[in-house]
């Protein structure tokens, strides 16, 4: 069976991020029409899913990789300020939401928690002294602490100093009003409110098949796309104004059949994850922190352990991890075909580039996969010294696909954070890419809406309605100390994380 229809948007996958633009586009003009479509059964289930992803409210605070140190010793702090500025706009849209009713209580999707930094030895301890001196001094961070005392440390984190020598050489940094998010919970309310709304409609168990480009008669551009109902077995085409790619690891894939311009030379390298889940109640209770440490030698920057309080569903969890792994697969639910589908003549060189020349990273994923429960429990005791093994089990966490480039000199580039990629007549966008990920999903979201809907955004109405939205937005948080306080301090009460 096919038919025809004509939306405004079309939102391909159903998590955070195109939950995120879905209620971004709502509250700009409530009369397009939108539907979204997943593949799985419910929305949230791929990456946003609680255990598939780290959960931090990633704002540079703990994450080490986030300040890199040059061969010269200089430490670099401006990838830290940007994401620092970027998790502050996804606060104040959540706290929007918040206080128009449009989200429920803060409660059931963020939690305070604090985030340290936590190093070893002389040299770490000061590379970490010296990268908080940095953060220090600006306003962002202006609330992060360090030390090396014993005691202070026991009071940060005693669960992590319980056996330890008080002369072990340890450094940590803290900021209090840290936070852990359940994305699967928070996309789950966006999609919810969504779906209150006339022009909204959701229909999962549907995959793309195909989505192409042709000129309606009206000469618009206009994307046509193949949708299959797996429940049904129905197959019908949409007729879209605008389509997003926010399907996580297969947003690759549906750019490659888009077959747009600006989709050239881009591959994926995936890469999976794991967990160590404690079960017994009385560790879980004695540790309040995430914790996050330095990446081993060789190790991809998702791969930074840290030792984390989560609150899923409501409850509370401790967590150890990721483990990463590697797989051919681009989803959890993906196929093992994936990897060798997404070649295509236009990246096959920036692909066997990076295959070239990242062998040490396929090696130590392929390392990390074949790790017995022992040795990971010892990694989980540079941590937690007492830590026992019937504690603790290893679960599956989420598919990664990092973003594969051209580059002259080595043929290709591996870049692990987030990219968009937008047809220059701005009829389509994906989003590929992993860390920071969900955090800066508002972030990402507006700057597809700057880029695809860009004469929208500049009108007096539009303009409006995202400052209502997102007080802070067009001006600067990096720059701008007095905005910040003034957008922090909302943020932190609505939210309820503040002191």
């Amino acid at each position: 069976m096919t038919t025809a229809n004509k939306i405004d948007v079309l939102l391909v996958g159903g998590g955070v991020m195109s939950a995120t633009l879905g209620v971004l586009l709502t509250q700009l003009d409530p009369t397009l029409k939108i539907r979204m479509v997943e593949q799985l059964s419910e929305v949230a289930l791929e990456s946003s899913d609680a255990l598939n992803n780290a959960g931090t409210g990633h704002a540079g605070y703990c994450e080490l990789n986030y300040t890199p140190q040059d061969v010269d010793g200089s430490i670099a702090i401006g990838r830290a300020l940007e994401i620092n500025a970027a998790f502050e706009v996804s606060l104040q849209f959540w706290s929007h939401l918040v206080e128009t009713s449009a989200l429920p209580d803060p409660s059931q999707f963020i939690s305070k928690i604090p985030h340290l930094s936590l190093v070893w030895g002389i040299k770490n301890s000061a590379f970490l002294k010296q990268r908080y001196a940095l953060l220090k001094q600006h306003h962002l961070f202006e609330h992060m602490q360090f030390s090396e005392d014993f005691a202070q440390l026991q009071q940060w984190m005693p669960l992590i100093m319980t056996g330890r020598n008080a002369d072990e050489k340890l450094a940590a940094t803290y900021v209090e009003n840290g936070s852990d998010v359940d994305f699967g919970s928070l996309t789950r309310h966006l999609v919810d409110y969504l779906k209150k709304q006339s022009n909204f409609s959701l229909h999962t168990n549907t995959q793309v098949k195909n989505l192409s480009k042709i000129k309606d008669r009206a000469k618009d551009n206009t994307w046509h796309v193949k949708l299959h109902d797996f429940t049904t077995k129905h197959t019908q085409t949409v007729s879209a104004k605008f389509v997003f790619l926010g399907a996580g690891g297969g947003a690759l894939p549906l750019l490659q059949k888009a077959n747009i311009d600006e989709s050239k030379g881009y591959g994926g390298f995936p890469v999976s994850g794991q967990w160590l889940i404690c079960h017994n109640p009385e560790v879980i209770k004695q540790h309040y922190a995430k914790v996050y440490g330095k990446a081993a030698l060789g190790a991809p920057p998702m791969s930074v352990p840290h030792l984390d309080t989560r609150v899923i569903n409501g409850k509370r969890a401790l967590l150890f991890g990721p483990f990463a792994g590697f797989t051919t697969k681009f989803l959890k639910a993906g196929s093992k075909f994936d990897l060798a589908k997404s070649v295509k003549a236009n990246n096959l060189k920036a692909m066997l580039g990076v295959g070239r020349h990242n062998l040490a990273l396929t090696k130590y994923l392929l390392k990390e996969a074949t790790q017995t429960h022992e040795q990971r429990m010892n990694a989980l005791r540079d941590f937690l010294p007492n830590a026992i093994n019937s504690d603790w089990t290893l679960e599956n966490a989420g598919q990664r696909v990092q973003i594969i480039k051209q580059c002259n000199e080595k043929w290709g580039k591996l870049e692990f954070g987030t990219e968009i990629v937008a047809a220059k007549d701005g009829t389509l966008a994906a989003l590929l890419g992993a860390s920071p990920g969900a955090s800066v999903s508002v972030k990402a979201m507006i700057d597809v809406l700057e880029r695809c809907f860009s004469q929208q955004m500049k009108s007096d109405a539009w303009q409006q309605k995202m400052k209502a939205l997102v007080p802070s937005y067009g001006e600067s948080l990096i720059n701008d100390a007095a905005l910040l306080q003034s957008t922090r301090k909302r943020t932190l009460s609505t939210l309820k994380l503040s002191a």
